[in-house]
């Protein structure tokens, strides 16, 4: 099963922010505490040790198991619950929304990784456990970004009529009209017995789970229950019990707002941007078909466009009551992952790790210890036939990447019998015209601009030659430049990465209960590559 790496910035894919901080630039450390590398995840145990009680160990043990109930318990998941009760236990943690049958491939990369990682520092570090985590985006209310899965170049969509009449968190939503999108699915993919199980794991996710936690739960389960996956929904009562002091902290002292703007005006100078501009009070309030954020007014607090107000009194007992109602956005939700959970290290994508990079002072204000943070793997997966169409184009693998009228370009050039570089003509163009400009300089400098002007048209006709010359050799190559063309379009669907549009399906239906045995095999999230897959 062969593969191969390129660097993230070989692809041209990953912004500059992400390759800078794979080749550890010197002015981005001021932004996280420690590289992924396996020597540094040693301190980053004794540090999360230090600041870990066993009862908020036993807090969470409790919690994952009520959440558990109803579902089939493995082995390995059992014992990695067990092992959370230890003081020598950590997590390793990726997030991720509850995409439909889980969205873009990406989804198992993330999951990939992060079994990986644990299984990689339990190697490192036999005296102690590490469990790998999956964070459930309950509260996230983005449901256009969650409703939906390619297939085969096809969108299947589902309509919520729940969402439609306002509803708040995603993981809220009851699972009617997804029937009509299973009907779709299944007529879509055939009745091979690939294609049989693939049904069987959106029935029973879907069709036999009443709200959409319950459903994605069960799915990330039946996908990654043997290899010791624990999921967590923090959308919890008990769980937001403990964080009442953070969002106290939030909500009368607004400790994020002056801290995150700061690191995030630092970046901006640098030339990165931000990825998200931090608020003043970053929290939400979620009750009863609303998600939407509290804002701070004179006499004490609101709930943006709602009739929602309390003093300052009430806001605190409001807290104290009912703290389920208080949901972190997006710069205090890793706060909050951080302070229920033993964790080490966050695997995200590219997008993700550039908020977090805006977090680390304010961890500092919280006294929280702030993780590791870990690029996920990624990959591009070519089936057997088509490493085989590659290598008789004589494609290479970085040159898939190419942006396609580029990579064809190139492909042209070197198939055609006649030589389409006008670079020696140019060349002595420019000659000629140097002996022309120090004729000039010696009879009339006036005609200096004139030789110029003559100069620029001659090597602009040049370019326009040339590129005639190409265009009549893709025609007379039209079945090459057909075939690359259609290549590069299978592996990179709508002109962007696999993994962000192709669902897991597609791959399954080939290879099957295989899948991700092979992925865990072939990725490795401290690598720092991206790979290349070629499954036969």
């Amino acid at each position: 099963m062969p593969s191969d790496c390129l660097s993230y910035r070989e692809t041209n894919y990953f912004s500059p922010l992400i390759s800078d901080y794979l080749d550890q630039k010197e002015e981005l450390k001021q932004f996280y505490n420690r590289f992924p590398n396996l020597e540094n995840f040693k301190a980053q145990m004794e540090e999360k040790k230090a600041s870990f009680t066993l009862e908020k160990r036993r807090i969470l043990v409790d919690v994952l198991k009520t959440q558990y109930q109803g579902l089939e318990l493995t082995e390995s998941v059992s014992a990695n619950l067990d092992l959370l009760l230890k003081e020598d236990t950590f997590t390793v943690t990726t997030g991720h929304q509850l995409n439909l049958f889980t969205g873009p491939l990406y989804f198992l990369y993330k999951i990939v990784s992060t079994i990986n990682l644990a299984s990689a520092l339990k190697k490192g570090y036999p005296k102690s456990d590490f469990v790998p985590i999956y964070w459930m985006a309950t509260e996230d209310h983005d449901f256009e970004e969650i409703n939906y899965f390619n297939l085969k170049g096809k969108k299947f969509k589902w309509n919520s009529t729940e969402k439609a009449a306002g509803s708040n968190a995603v993981g809220e939503l009851n699972t009617e009209g997804l029937q009509e999108v299973f009907e779709l699915f299944s007529a879509e993919i055939g009745g091979s017995k690939n294609a049989e199980e693939l049904k069987r794991l959106f029935k029973s996710a879907y069709l036999e789970h009443d709200n959409l936690t319950d459903a994605t739960r069960f799915l990330a389960h039946e996908l990654f229950k043997d290899h010791g996956l624990i999921i967590l929904d923090g959308h919890n009562a008990t769980l937001k019990t403990a964080f009442i002091p953070y969002i106290e902290k939030e909500l009368f002292e607004k400790a994020s707002h002056s801290t995150s703007l700061k690191t995030s005006e630092k970046l901006n100078e640098l030339g990165y941007g931000v990825q998200v501009n931090p608020r003043e009070i970053n929290m939400f309030y979620l009750h009863n078909g609303l998600r939407e954020r509290i804002v701070e007014q004179e006499l004490g607090f609101a709930v943006h466009d709602t009739t929602f107000k309390w003093s300052k009194e009430e806001m605190q007992m409001e807290l104290n009551k009912y703290p389920e109602r208080f949901s972190p956005n997006v710069m205090l939700r890793p706060l909050y992952q951080e302070v229920i959970l033993p964790n080490l290290s966050y695997i995200g994508g590219g997008g993700e790790l550039a908020y977090w990079f805006q977090l680390k002072d304010m961890f500092e204000v919280f006294e929280v210890p702030f993780p590791v943070l870990l690029l996920r793997n990624s990959a591009l997966i070519e089936t057997q036939k088509q490493n085989e169409k590659r290598k008789k184009l004589d494609i290479s693998q970085a040159e898939l990447f190419l942006k396609q009228h580029e990579l064809i370009n190139r492909k042209v050039r070197k198939i055609s019998n006649i030589d389409i570089d006008f670079s020696p003509q140019k060349e002595l163009l420019v000659k000629q015209f140097k002996e022309m400009y120090t004729l000039a300089e010696q009879t009339d400098a006036s005609f200096l601009g004139a030789v110029k002007a003559q100069e620029v048209k001659q090597l602009k006709g040049l370019d326009n030659l040339e590129h005639r010359l190409l265009k009549a050799q893709k025609r007379k190559l039209k079945d090459e430049v057909s075939r690359i063309a259609d290549l590069q379009n299978e592996l990179f669907p709508i002109k962007s990465l696999q993994e962000r549009q192709t669902n897991f399906s597609e791959m399954y239906l080939e290879y099957g209960d295989s899948l991700i045995p092979t992925l865990i095999e072939q990725l490795d999230p401290l690598e720092l590559k991206f790979k290349i897959v070629s499954l036969g």
